[in-house]
C-alpha cells in the first residue's frame, strides 16, 4: 500500500483503475471486456442496491427474474430497438462442443439451434411477450415489475463498472392504461433516482430530457440523471424511459378498458447499474485513493488497534469490546482489524479503501480513557473521551456524508459555464466542464458539434431558460438551453 498512486490530476484514468485495483472493488475477468466484481466492491453495490429496493418497494414495485436467452425473433419485433442493439448482441447458435483429435475442442454442427438465441442486452422484448400473456383488462393495470440481473453488451472498449461487456443493474419494466399514467411512472422514477444519487452517493446530478439521437432505442422519451466526475467529465447515471405503446404494438398487447373497449398497454422502463460504483469513485476519490459516502459504505468506521505486545493487545481489546457493541446495537457499520500488518500499512490500506471514519486505540489511549477519530474525508483528527465516542460517530457520519455532497456541489458549479460564442465553447470542452447554451434543435447542428469536439448534447434540463438564446453554432434562435460535455 506504499506506492502512490498516479497523479490524479494528470493521470486520471490509470488513477482511476489503480484505485479500483488496489481497493479491492474489481478485477479483469478471463474474457476480455469482462470484471470480476471483489467482495468490498460488492458490498458498496449491494448497499447502493439496498437503497434503491426499497424506495421502490415503498413505492408499490414487486421483483421478479425474467430469463437470460431472448429468440432473436423478438428483437425484430420492434425495429428502432433492435438497430439499437444490433452491434451489441451476444448470439447463441450452438449447443454442444465436442473432441476433435488435434483441434482439441470444437463446436459440434449437430447441435446448431433451429432459432439463434440472444443473450439478454436489455429485456423490454422478453417481459413484453410474458405481458401478453398476464394483460386482459383494465383490472390486470398497472403492472409494476422491476428485475436485478446481469446484461450482456458486447463493447469494444471497455473500463472496469463504466462499461464492461457484462454488467449488473436493475430494471424496471411497468404497464399501465393511460399514457398520463406512463408519463408519470417516468418522472416519479427518476426522481428517485435523483434521490438515490444526491441522498446516498452524495453525487450531485442534474435532471432533463435526452435530445431524439441520445434516447434509448424504442423509446419516446428519455429522461436522465447526469453528474460531472472529478475529470469534468460526464456520466449518465440513471435513465428513465417513457416506451409509449411502441412494445405493446410490437407485442400486440391490448386490454379491455371499462367502457369495454380495446386499447394497447402503455409502457416504461428504466435502470441503473454497477456504473454508480465508478461513478463514487471518480466523484469523491482523491490522491489516498476513494473516500466513501457513510450511508453506502461497507465499512463505516475501521479500527486500529496498536499494541507492541500480547499484554498490551488484551488490554485494547478489552477496552474497545464494548465500544464496538454500542455501535454494533447503534446500526454502525464497524470493523476492527487485528492483523499483524504495521499501523501504518493500516491507515494506507483504510484510507485506500475509503473507510469514512478510523478509529485509532493504543496503550496510552486506554490509560488516558481516550479514543482518536480520523476522518478520511478531511483528514481532521479527534480526541475524544470513551463516553462521547458512541453517540459523536453517527453525527460525524452524517457530517461527512453532506461534506462530500457539498464538495462535489461547489466542483459541478465551478466548472459549469454559459456561453454564446463557439469559440469559446471550444475551448472549454478542451480542458473539460459542463457547458450551458442554446441549440437550434436541429439533429445537423447536434451532429457537427459532436464531430468536431466529442461533445454531446447531455440532457435538455428541466430549468432551462431557452428564451432570448441563440443556438452557440449556428447562431440561430435556440430552441432549447441544453447541457454539453464529454462523457463516459
Amino acid at each position: 500500500m506504499s506506492k502512490n498512486l498516479p497523479d490524479r490530476n494528470k493521470e486520471f484514468s490509470s488513477w482511476y483503475t489503480q484505485v479500483i485495483n488496489r481497493a479491492g472493488l474489481a478485477d479483469y475477468g478471463p474474457v476480455k471486456g469482462t470484471m470480476v466484481i471483489c467482495p468490498y466492491g460488492f458490498q458498496l453495490w449491494d448497499n447502493i442496491k439496498e437503497a434503491f429496493d426499497k424506495m421502490i418497494k415503498t413505492t408499490g414495485h414487486v421483483n421478479a427474474y425474467f430469463p437470460l436467452f431472448i429468440p432473436k425473433s423478438f428483437l425484430a419485433r420492434e425495429a428502432e430497438h433492435v438497430e439499437g442493439f444490433a452491434k451489441e448482441c451476444a448470439i447463441v447458435t450452438h449447443t454442444r462442443l465436442k473432441s476433435d483429435g488435434d483441434r482439441g475442442v470444437v463446436v459440434d454442427p449437430e447441435s446448431k439451434l433451429e432459432e439463434e438465441i440472444i443473450v439478454r442486452p436489455t429485456s423490454e422484448t422478453i417481459i413484453w411477450s410474458m405481458y401478453k400473456k398476464w394483460i386482459q383488462s383494465y383490472r390486470d393495470l398497472p403492472i409494476l415489475i422491476n428485475q436485478w440481473a446481469n446484461v450482456v453488451r458486447w463493447e469494444m472498449r471497455t473500463r472496469l463498472f463504466l462499461r464492461t461487456s457484462e454488467f449488473l443493474w436493475q430494471e424496471g419494466h411497468t404497464a399501465h392504461a393511460t399514457a398520463e399514467e406512463a408519463q408519470q411512472e417516468t418522472m416519479d422514477i427518476l426522481e428517485l433516482y435523483r434521490q438515490l444519487a444526491e441522498d446516498y452517493l452524495a453525487i450531485p446530478v442534474i435532471t432533463g430530457l435526452k435530445t431524439e439521437s441520445e434516447k434509448f432505442a424504442g423509446a419516446n422519451k428519455t429522461y436522465c440523471i447526469e453528474a460531472m466526475m472529478g475529470d469534468k467529465r460526464a456520466l449518465q447515471a440513471g435513465t428513465s424511459h417513457n416506451l409509449g405503446q411502441n412494445f405493446a404494438k410490437a407485442f400486440n398487447v391490448t386490454f379491455q378498458t371499462k367502457n369495454n373497449q380495446e386499447e394497447l398497454v402503455w409502457a416504461t422502463s428504466w435502470g441503473i447499474s454497477t456504473r454508480l460504483v465508478g461513478a463514487v469513485v471518480l466523484t469523491h476519490g482523491d490522491e489516498k485513493g476513494l473516500r466513501l459516502p457513510p450511508k453506502i459504505a461497507p465499512i463505516q468506521v475501521i479500527v486500529i488497534p496498536i499494541s507492541k505486545n500480547d499484554q498490551q493487545a488484551v488490554e485494547v481489546k478489552a477496552y474497545l469490546d464494548p465500544i464496538l457493541l454500542a455501535m454494533d446495537q447503534s446500526g454502525i457499520r464497524v470493523q476492527i482489524d487485528w492483523s499483524d500488518n504495521s499501523p501504518g500499512f493500516k491507515f494506507n490500506e483504510w484510507e485506500m479503501k475509503g473507510a469514512p471514519i478510523r478509529m485509532e486505540v493504543g496503550p496510552r489511549d486506554v490509560q488516558q480513557d481516550n479514543i482518536i477519530l480520523v476522518r478520511r474525508d478531511t483528514g481532521e483528527k479527534l480526541v475524544l473521551g470513551k463516553k462521547e465516542v458512541v453517540e459523536k460517530v453517527p453525527y460525524l457520519l452524517r457530517k461527512i456524508q453532506k461534506g462530500l455532497f457539498d464538495q462535489a456541489l461547489k466542483f459541478q458549479e465551478e466548472n459549469t459555464y454559459k456561453v454564446e460564442s463557439y469559440e469559446k465553447f471550444k475551448l472549454i470542452m478542451k480542458k473539460g466542464g459542463f457547458v450551458r447554451c442554446g441549440w437550434d434543435g436541429t439533429v445537423k447542428t447536434e451532429a457537427k458539434i459532436k464531430e468536431e469536439t466529442k461533445a454531446t448534447i447531455r440532457c435538455i434540463p428541466f430549468d432551462e431558460k431557452p428564451s432570448g438564446l441563440n443556438c452557440v453554432f449556428s447562431g440561430n434562435p435556440a430552441k432549447h438551453e441544453v447541457i454539453y460535455a464529454k462523457a463516459y
